[in-house]
């Protein structure tokens, strides 16, 4: 076929070019990531066959939010902050669920492409084939709270999670702590990483020990919270405080201190994190770190939306602040 019959396609300049279709979509678009021989070998090749970009095809007035699971309070938290912004621009949510083995993946993209959302919110973590994919049917999306490493082009919303864990670890040393475990959460969980670091920063600005006997690492989950706690208030020089990864963590806590006939804060002070509602309503009720998950939400769906409709945005990531609730779980050590 010669050059004249041939249609001037995002793909005929991408193969024409030597390159993939995600690298001529960011020199169509303007954006960074791409070497500077490269955008000029493209740009030659649109300014040659004449390219324009099509006009984006209407959005329908619905916006995704994604899961790979929803089995606990923290979803509950983020689908209340989208549903808030999606009620004020009069859109629908739809709500998708990949589920324990992320079966429905291979499917949601295709109905997702189809159906054209406003935009997306995604708590899964999405490929780049996904996000590639997404990006070409010109549907934006952002990424809530990454659990890894994410490419600089790539708009997500976090939490300070390093900042929460160091001030969790400086609470307890404030009131007197000096023996202070930590139930760390999947070595593979960025914001688990995140909060580690941050209580180990404190120990160690603090001059205290980092010993590794008292950090135990265990999944997210109350069960599994309970297990580690048992593991750490079991050994011969057991922790006076315990920082947990996340409140369902703590609650395991708490059931391991009463197996073991400790009282909590008297003879065990436990943090945990997220603030969730069930946080001031447990037995004594639980000092933790406050991330504000529906503002989070609520952020990350307006920053969606605006990537949607070209709003110019001073920055794609965004971390909103920890703060420290204070509540009834933590005292100073016994003698």
């Amino acid at each position: 076929m010669d050059e004249a019959s041939r249609p001037v396609t995002i793909s005929f300049i991408a193969e024409s070019a030597g390159v993939s279709v995600p690298t001529v979509s960011k020199v169509i678009n303007g954006r960074s990531g791409v070497a500077a021989d490269t955008r000029a070998r493209v740009e030659a090749l649109i300014r040659r066959y004449g390219y324009r970009k099509p006009a984006p095809a209407q959005r329908s007035n619905l916006l995704e939010l994604v899961f790979d699971e929803l089995h606990d309070m923290w979803g509950v938290e983020i689908i209340r902050g989208v549903e808030r912004v999606a009620r004020e621009h009069q859109l629908g949510v739809v709500l998708t669920e990949f589920g324990p083995q992320r079966n429905a993946i291979r499917y949601w993209i295709d109905d997702t492409l189809t159906r054209r959302p406003a935009c997306v919110v995604t708590v899964a973590q999405l490929g780049a084939e996904q996000r590639d994919q997404l990006r070409a049917r010109g549907i934006p999306f952002v990424v809530f709270d990454p659990t890894v490493e994410l490419p600089d082009d790539v708009p997500f919303v976090g939490a300070t999670n390093w900042t929460g864990g160091r001030t969790a670890a400086r609470h307890l040393i404030g009131l007197g702590h000096r023996r202070i475990g930590m139930i760390a959460g999947p070595e593979h969980v960025l914001c688990c990483r995140a909060r580690q670091d941050g209580y180990r920063s404190a120990l160690e600005a603090a001059g205290l020990p980092v010993e590794s006997d008292l950090v135990v690492r265990a999944d997210l989950t109350r069960e599994a919270g309970h297990t580690a706690a048992l593991d750490l208030l079991r050994r011969p020089r057991r922790p006076t405080a315990i920082v947990a990864s996340n409140d369902l963590q703590a609650l395991g806590v708490y059931q391991a201190a009463r197996a073991v006939g400790l009282t909590v804060p008297r003879e065990l002070s436990v943090v945990g994190f997220d603030d969730l509602p069930v946080a001031a309503l447990v037995d004594p009720p639980l000092t933790t770190i406050r991330q504000p998950l529906t503002e989070m939400a609520e952020t990350a769906t307006e920053l969606a939306l605006a990537l949607g409709r070209g709003d110019r945005t001073p920055q794609i990531g965004l971390e909103l602040a920890t703060t420290l609730t204070v509540r009834g779980s933590t005292a100073p050590p016994a003698d």
